[in-house]
C-alpha cells in the first residue's frame, strides 16, 4: 500500500482529480482508483508515466518507484564526474558570459555550486563562516553577518526570498528545505504589510561604490534526465537600471573590487 498512500498524496498535493491524472497518464480512472486503493499493481512504465504527469521532480520519482518495487529509472552523477563535463563546461560557459553581472549556480537547496567574478565581489564582506562550502545563498543573503546588512530593502528582499523557497518545498516534500526556510524567518524582519509596486522585486545593496538595484533571473536544464543536472538552477543578477549597469561594469574594470 505504500505506492498507492504516495501516489494519492501526490495528486492531492498537486490538486489532480483522478479523472484528470487518469487522461494525462493514458489510463482509465477505473484503473487509476484501482492503483491508488492497492487493488492494482502498476507496471514500471505507469509509474513513471503517472510521475511524470503529476510533474514530479526526478529525485521523487526514484523514490515512488523503489516504493512500488522497482530500481530507480534516473540516475543521480556526482557533480565532478568526468560523464558532466559537457554540462559543467556549459555552465562555466554562461557564468563567464554574465560578467559584469553577477551569476551563481545552486542545488535545490540553494548551496553554492559555482558563481562568476563579479558575485564574489559582492560577498567579500560577508563573514567567512558563511562562505565556507558548502555555501547556502538564501543563508548567505539573509543571515546577520552576511549581506543583509547591506540590503536596503530586507523586509520585501527576505519575503521575497523566503516565498520563493516555501513554493519550491510545497510542490515536494524536504525536509532539509523546511529547516532552512524556518532558520530564515527567525532572521527576516516583519513582513511587510503591503506590496512594492512594479514589474519584480528588486535587490537594493548598498556597496561602497554606490547602491545597486538587481533584478534576478531564473534559468533550469528544463530536459535534464539526471537528478543533479535537473535540480540546479542558474540565478543571475542583472541591473536594474543603467547607475547598476555602470557600477557592475566599473567594478569587473577594476577587478572587482569594491
Amino acid at each position: 500500500m505504500r505506492f498507492a498512500d504516495d501516489l494519492r498524496s501526490w495528486r492531492l498535493r498537486r490538486k489532480i482529480s483522478q479523472i484528470d491524472l487518469a487522461l494525462r497518464a493514458g489510463t482509465t480512472q477505473r484503473h487509476l482508483s484501482f492503483i491508488e486503493s492497492g487493488r492494482s499493481t502498476p507496471g514500471r512504465g505507469m509509474v513513471i508515466r503517472l510521475a511524470e504527469s503529476l510533474d514530479v521532480p526526478l529525485r521523487e520519482r526514484n523514490l515512488l518507484l523503489l516504493s512500488a518495487g522497482y530500481a530507480p529509472a534516473y540516475p543521480e552523477t556526482p557533480w565532478d564526474d568526468h560523464r558532466l563535463t559537457p554540462i559543467r563546461a556549459a555552465v562555466d560557459q554562461i557564468l563567464h558570459a554574465h560578467n559584469p553581472y553577477p551569476a551563481i549556480v545552486v542545488n535545490r537547496h540553494g548551496n553554492l555550486i559555482s558563481a562568476n567574478n563579479a558575485f564574489h565581489s559582492l560577498t567579500s564582506a560577508a563573514a567567512p563562516d558563511l562562505l565556507k562550502p558548502p555555501t547556502n545563498i538564501p543563508r548567505l543573503l539573509l543571515h546577520p553577518t552576511g549581506l543583509a546588512p547591506a540590503i536596503t530593502n530586507l523586509p520585501e528582499w527576505s519575503w521575497h526570498v523566503i516565498d520563493a523557497l516555501s513554493t519550491q518545498a510545497a510542490r515536494a516534500p524536504d525536509p532539509e528545505l523546511d529547516a532552512l526556510i524556518a532558520e530564515l524567518m527567525s532572521y527576516a524582519p516583519a513582513r511587510p504589510s503591503t506590496s512594492s509596486l512594479g514589474f519584480a522585486t528588486p535587490l537594493h545593496l548598498r556597496t561602497t561604490s554606490g547602491d545597486l538595484h538587481l533584478l534576478t533571473t531564473l534559468t533550469h536544464f528544463a530536459t535534464a534526465v539526471d537528478v543533479t543536472v535537473a535540480e540546479l538552477r542558474l540565478e543571475a543578477f542583472l541591473p536594474a537600471d543603467e547607475p547598476t549597469a555602470t557600477l557592475l561594469r566599473r567594478s569587473a574594470s577594476n577587478r572587482g573590487v569594491w
